[in-house]
Formats: structure tokens, sequence, C-alpha cells
């Protein structure tokens, strides 16, 4: 069945406190999807942020990012006072987040809701720890322990607790289990809010695309709690890092920095790790993006300490095995693979055992030099089309930046000479819905015809991305007619 959906990451809704939450602007975003003809709202990563504020580099895999918890819920439940919540500076621009001035105060607020709460007596909220204990015991500690060391990474950590020694975290527990419990608590509360929001979405017919980093961060629960699972040597400091080769995007590649697994030891233990991940994920979305699907193949291997990605080297990663094995334990899960980048042949082979949809992007498709497999001419229905992604530019943007050729086979492609950049967007998603492939995502800033100024991440660059926010009123009516109608002439209602 054709259908279509809409990107927006959560932190880029409307809210009164400074970033995108579970408010009542993402209920109303949820029925303008369904005004508008959409079925699907895809999301970014949705884990807590550290240092450059990326969804891509979390805390914790399992954990859900507090910023996302709506305040006003919590000032309606009497665990807030509305004068609380005003009195803290969230900046003072609607369209772009100031992630310090949150950071400074949001925590305080979700401390006092917390000593109010009475959580610790509270059966649901034991019943919640309980079912989550394998991943949040040790979410919980590791922030516990990150604020007594004043938030520096876990392996500057005293020796004792950076490698878990038993003595050290049985005192750890104890001399911080009000802050402990603290962490538990926001969880709990991130927790039901997402659920109460992805029911209502789900009831409206409108299903939710989640986004699963392939790799975790190095500073992260995940890492400190499982160092067998990742290339780390005997003082649990990487050997080798992760990231991609020199690019379109970059001449020095992509140094991500996150550990790399040992997926030899992955697959003596059953992928037991990776299949919880997956199979939590599946808690909260209905339909799971795998990021960066070619390093299931090959991945990028960088030296530790490189200070570009210039000098790495391709290993062999786990391959079809780890997704026949995943399809034995979990069933037929609905996963759409992100192929993008350096696709090889074994990586198009990779795809194509696995049967999932892999990913077209209309910015990549307008090279004069070469045929595209990203034309839409060359596209299979069991493909996701986008016009572009959250690493993209914007159409607008990214046509305006186009070399005189490639403007050139656009606007052959489009068939459209009049070159009238307030209106070009409209031309790129048309041709995406009109293709062939089963779903079609726009990234609302593409609806909305906006520039360069609301790209939601410049890759390798740092301090001014994951910032863009909807303002009220951005979505009229008009426009949600307009999409509506779009959708209705492609089929994909």
């Amino acid at each position: 069945m054709r259908a279509s959906g809409i990107l927006l990451p959560i932190a880029s809704l409307p809210s009164n406190y400074g970033i995108g939450c579970f408010s009542k602007s993402a209920y109303e975003f949820i029925n303008i999807l369904k005004k508008a003809g959409q079925k699907y709202w895809q999301i970014l990563p949705i884990g807590p942020t550290g240092y450059g504020d990326s969804p891509y580099q979390s805390f914790s895999t399992f954990a859900g990012n507090p910023y996302f918890i709506d305040l006003d819920a919590l000032i309606e439940e009497g665990m807030l006072c509305k004068d609380e919540c005003d009195s803290y500076d969230v900046g003072n621009n609607a369209r772009y987040i100031d992630y310090e001035k949150i950071y400074l105060s949001r925590f305080k607020l979700l401390r006092i809701a917390y000593e109010r709460s009475n959580i610790g007596n509270k059966k649901e909220f034991k019943e919640f720890n309980e079912r989550n204990a394998y991943w949040l015991d040790d979410y919980a500690l590791y922030m516990a322990v990150k604020n007594q060391f004043d938030g520096v990474s876990w392996n500057k950590w005293d020796e004792d607790i950076k490698l878990r020694k038993p003595d050290a975290l049985v005192k750890y527990k104890k001399e911080l289990s009000n802050e402990v419990e603290f962490y538990k608590y926001i969880q709990y509360v991130f927790s039901n809010q997402w659920e109460k929001l992805k029911k209502y979405a789900n009831e409206k017919g409108i299903q939710i695309i989640g986004d699963i980093p392939i790799y975790v961060a190095f500073d992260s629960a995940d890492t400190w709690s499982n160092p067998e699972l990742f290339q780390l040597d005997e003082f649990n400091n990487p050997i080798a890092v992760a990231g991609c080769p020199p690019d379109a995007f970059s001449d020095t590649g992509q140094l991500w920095g996150n550990p790399l697994y040992r997926w030899d030891y992955h697959k003596k233990n059953g992928f037991g790790w990776w299949f919880k991940r997956i199979e939590y994920c599946f808690e909260l979305y209905d339909v799971l993006r795998v990021d960066h699907f070619k390093g299931f193949d090959e991945y990028y291997s960088i030296p530790f300490g490189d200070t570009t990605a210039e000098f790495g080297h391709w290993e062999k990663g786990p391959g079809i095995e780890f997704f026949e094995a995943m399809k034995k334990q979990l069933g037929d899960i609905n996963l759409i693979a992100e192929d993008l980048g350096n696709l090889t042949d074994s990586v198009r082979l990779l795809l194509k055992q696995t049967g999932y949809p892999g990913m077209k992007v209309l910015e990549f498709a307008f090279d004069s030099r070469e045929e595209s497999d990203y034309l839409p001419h060359n596209y299979d229905k069991n493909s996701i089309v986008y016009t572009g992604t959250h690493d993209n530019d914007t159409i607008h943007g990214w046509y305006e930046k186009l070399c005189k050729e490639d403007k050139e086979l656009a606007k052959a492609y489009l068939n459209n000479y009049n070159n009238d950049i307030n209106e070009v967007h409209w031309d790129f998603i048309r041709l995406a819905q009109q293709s062939v492939s089963k779903l079609c995502i726009i990234p609302i800033q593409d609806y909305l015809g906006l520039g360069s100024n609301a790209r939601i991440n410049t890759p390798s660059t740092v301090g001014d991305n994951w910032k863009w926010r909807l303002v009220d009123g951005d979505i009229s009516e008009e426009l949600t007619k307009k999409i509506y109608k779009i959708m209705k002439l492609y089929g994909r209602l």
C-alpha cells in the first residue's frame, strides 16, 4: 500500500519551554498529519544527549531524553508550579533551541517534581523498574556516578568504579541511592508520556518511525556496563573507533568516535544484546530505521587517537548471519535500511537478502557527470523516498547551491525551466510522491519551503546542529489541504 509521512524530530516541535516535547503541540501535530493524509511520523533517536547535542551520541541506547518530558503535564499533576517553570531562562528565540540554557534549568525542575512525587512508594514505579531493570539499573547508576565526578566521561572516573569492581558498585549504589532513584523517576515519567502520545498517534492511524543508531557513544551507560561488547583494551580505552571515509560530505571523512563492536563476541552470544536493543525499540516505535546499514556488511575502523577519518580501513561486519538470527528470534519486524553512502555490491546483496526497503534521496540524484540510482525512474516499489534527510540541506538550500550543470539536469528532469525558487520545493515533493516507492517521507522544512537556516544537521560540524524548531502557526490549514490533495493525486491516502 502506498503511503506518505513527514520527518520532524521531537525536539523541533513548538512548546512553552525552549525545546519540543510530548506536549499539546505534539498531539496537534498528529492531528495535522491525519488531516494532511499522512500515515507516518518519522522522528530521530530520542535518547538523552550529551556534548554536541546529537541524538546519535546518547548516554544510553535505551533511556529517553529528559528534555522531552512535558512540563505542562507535570504542572497539571501538581508536581510543578507554572511560576517555577516560568522562572527559568530557556532562551528568547522560539525558532532555535538554546541547549545550554535548557541544560541549566531542566534538571532543576525535574528534581523538584521528583521530590514532590513520593515516587518510591508507588506500585507502578516499582513495576516499571522491575520490567526495565536489565538496562535501567546500569543507566541510573551511571548518571548518578557521572554527576559525582562532575560530568566527565566514565573512563576518567576512579579506577574501582570505572572497572565496575563489585565493592565499588555496592558502595556507589548505597551512597547515591537518591540520585539513582531520581534518574529512574525521569525514565518513568518519560515512558508514561511517550506511551500516551504514541497511543494517540496509533488511534489516529499514524505510525511512528523511530531511528536506531548502529553505534552507541563511548561515554554511555552501554559501553561502561558492557565493555566486553566493544573493541576496548585492558584499561577499557578504545582500540579503534567508527566513522566514514572521505566523501561528498567531508574531504577528511567523518570521525564519529564511537567504539566499534567485537562482532565475534556478539556472534558467540547469539547477538543477545543487539536483539534486546531492537526488541526494546519496538516497544517505542512501529517502524525502525536502521542507521548506517552498511556497517552490518563492513565497517570503517579508524585508529583511536586519529584526528580525522582519512587513515581508517574496512573490516567485515556480521552480514546476513545477523539478520537471519534476528528473524528467528524476533520474527518479521518492520525495518527500513539506511543504505546511503558508499554502496558496494556486497551491501546491495545484503539489502536484497534481508528484503528490507532501502532509502532513495532526491538530493543525491542530480549529478550531471553520471547516471544515478537516486533518479526516480530507477526506483523499485520496495524503497522509501525522501527529498532529503536530517543530514541534508533543505530542498531550497540545496537547489540554490547546485552547480549550473546539475541544476540544468534537474530542470530538464522536472520539465520546469521557469526557475521560480519560491516554488521549486513543490516540484521535488511531487517528484517524490509520484515515484513508485511504497513510502514517501518529506521533512517538514521542505513542505514549508524553508532555506538552509532551517537545516537540522551538517555532518562533521559541531555547534549549530539539532536546533531548528517549528513555531506555532507555521503549518496553516491551507498547507495541510494542499498536502492532502497531493496525497490523493498520487494514490498515497
